[in-house]
């Protein structure tokens, strides 16, 4: 593939991004694509949080510029730019279906070869979250086509969250900090509901405690939604480059491939970014990795 050809949203795949989006909302052209990405590396799908890009402009339209920017086809979309791209949508378009700018949005990553897997609400499962405003997260999950939903760790959400999930049968991932043990699912908190799963940091389970992160994965296979993948040293210490930090993630990535594990391993960038750089780049640099520990 040549330079021109890997840095030009071709016309096909543009227009079928802006058709997603209808006639009479207009999405910018989304230059520095990849032609139909894929991001699934020896049956292991490799993706990105969007919080990675945090540090740059952080529309649905510059998301989906950056990961075609780095051939990645899946990803966990944070719930802002989500919601903010359907608004404007249906208030476009005077849509009486509050879904309508979601599906749209779904569309027009689809139609790039881009799968939202997950989104992130971090609020779902909060007393001051109503249940009407629940019932709506999970249907903007399905309006997204993701597999599930991820929030901070939290028996209480837990109990409230388990019958709604399996009512809807769409996944919600508790992700860890440090808090995490070995034994920390052994107790109750994935018992309230069948579609209660784990979004595991291996980069914070390294930090601390400090326990295996490989073995953690081959237990919690079955309710394992997804990875988040970064590089952190023991000890509670910093976020590192991949590859300079303590933990194992080329080891990681093989295991699951051997293993035949199929949930994303999502990058998430939370080092320090080197000057000259960007997050756009460090992204790019993260996926290389991966593809290197997976070929």
């Amino acid at each position: 593939m040549t330079d021109q050809t890997r840095n030009t949203f071709s016309r096909r795949t543009f227009m079928g991004a802006t058709a997603a989006a209808a006639a009479s909302f207009a999405v910018p052209k989304l230059a520095l694509g990849a032609d139909n990405p894929n991001s699934v590396i020896g049956g292991v799908p490799i993706g990105v949080i969007t919080y990675s890009y945090r540090s740059m402009p952080g529309s649905a339209e510059d998301l989906l510029k950056y990961l075609l920017s780095a051939g990645l086809s899946e990803v966990e979309l944070m719930g802002g730019p989500a919601e903010k791209f359907a608004n404007a949508y249906n208030k476009k378009n005077g849509s009486k279906d509050p879904m309508d700018g979601f599906k749209a949005l779904r569309k027009l990553y689809n139609d790039a070869g881009v799968n939202i897997h997950i989104v992130k609400f971090g609020n779902i499962g909060q007393k001051k979250v109503s249940d009407e405003k629940t019932d709506y997260y999970f249907n903007v999950a399905k309006a997204l086509g993701a597999k599930g939903i991820t929030r901070e760790l939290d028996n209480n959400s837990a109990k409230r969250l388990g019958p709604i999930a399996d009512k809807h049968k769409i996944w919600i991932a508790f992700h860890n900090h440090t808090q995490l043990t070995p034994t920390t699912y052994d107790g109750e908190i994935l018992s309230h509901g069948k579609y209660l799963g784990i979004n595991f940091d291996v980069g914070h389970y390294v930090a601390k405690p400090g326990a295996c992160p490989i073995k953690f994965i081959d237990k919690h296979r079955e309710r394992i939604v997804s990875l988040h993948l970064k590089d952190r040293q023991k000890n509670n210490g910093p976020n590192k480059v991949w590859g300079e930090g303590d933990t194992p993630i080329s080891e990681i990535l093989k295991f699951m491939k051997k293993e035949k594990l199929t949930f994303p391993g999502d990058i998430e960038l939370e080092y320090k970014i080197p000057q000259g750089s960007n997050a756009v780049k460090e992204v790019a640099k993260c996926f290389e990795f991966c593809k290197k520990a997976l070929a």
